[in-house]
């Protein structure tokens, strides 16, 4: 499926790997905050083959102490992606609409279960249609799966963990700069950032059309927002759901990160944690 390397993949490559003898599993994992659901979006038109991965449903579980989207319990999520028809060997490959938002938690949950073998269609959804590529409205019965969920293929945090690698490390906030200084939350119920974390809204690592900046660009979007590499670095968003496209857009830039999955909806369910607003303060 293209460059082994890279977690993503674009569209001719997944066309032709489509088409080959061991196609990969494909999952449409199309979401939006505030709806509509994107079980709508995939009965009006999917990948052929693509079976649709509802984020609230099965890449989280309920809403709680640990936030809006907390990491899902490991029987729930191998129970989902057997029934996608993944198994251990399946390369997969997840899209959402275009800039990886929502395909990005697929990736990310995926790989800190265990699979190894899966990618994020560059672009998603709208550039499979650009590129003037076949779409179907056909719901598949994929055989199921063997898929066995392991938990800690890849680093997490906790709030008291985010809280030090504020202090001591590098903690990225991938929200829109305005969430960040608590200028407006029209999710959660108290504005502002975890204290010391520096703003890094995820738009900053895709182009206009939602497709990547190259690596080397990320390097230097990273290196000025003070990642170096002489710090660890983490991420958070709002619910830990953006967060996962920063820490892909490291993973692109060659840098690794951890995951604060409770994100800021998580931080502000202990009202003794502390809150910042305004413009950070380097």
């Amino acid at each position: 499926m293209g460059d082994a390397a890279s977690p993503l993949i674009d569209v001719p490559a997944l066309a032709a790997a489509l088409a080959g003898d061991r196609p990969p599993v494909v999952l449409d994992v199309r979401w939006r905050l505030g709806g509509p659901p994107g079980i709508d979006s995939y009965r009006a038109g999917h990948l052929p083959g693509a079976v649709f991965v509802d984020l609230d449903r099965d890449l989280a579980a309920p809403p709680g102490s640990g936030g809006r989207h907390p990491l899902p319990a490991a029987g729930d999520f191998q129970a989902a992606m057997r029934r996608a028809g993944l198994s251990q060997a399946s390369p997969v490959v997840v899209y959402d609409d275009a800039d990886a938002s929502v395909a990005a938690r697929a990736w990310w949950t995926l790989r800190y279960f265990g699979h190894d073998r899966v990618r994020v269609l560059d672009g998603g959804y709208r550039a499979w249609i650009a590129a003037g590529q076949p779409v179907s409205t056909r719901d598949p019965a994929p055989r199921p799966g063997s898929f066995v969920a392991s938990p800690g293929g890849l680093p997490v945090l906790d709030a008291p963990a985010a809280a030090d690698l504020a202090r001591s490390g590098v903690l990225l906030d991938a929200r829109a700069g305005e969430r960040y200084r608590g200028e407006t939350e029209p999710v959660d119920r108290v504005a502002g950032h975890i204290p010391g974390s520096v703003s890094a809204p995820t738009a900053g690592n895709v182009s206009s059309d939602g497709r990547f900046r190259k690596a080397a660009a990320l390097r230097a979007r990273f290196a000025a927002l003070g990642v170096t590499g002489a710090a660890p670095v983490g991420a958070y968003c709002g619910s830990g759901v953006t967060a996962a496209h920063e820490v892909l857009a490291l993973a692109l830039a060659g840098i690794p990160a951890a995951l604060y999955v409770g994100s800021w909806s998580g931080w502000i369910a202990d009202p003794a944690r502390p809150v910042a607003t305004g413009p950070e303060r380097r």
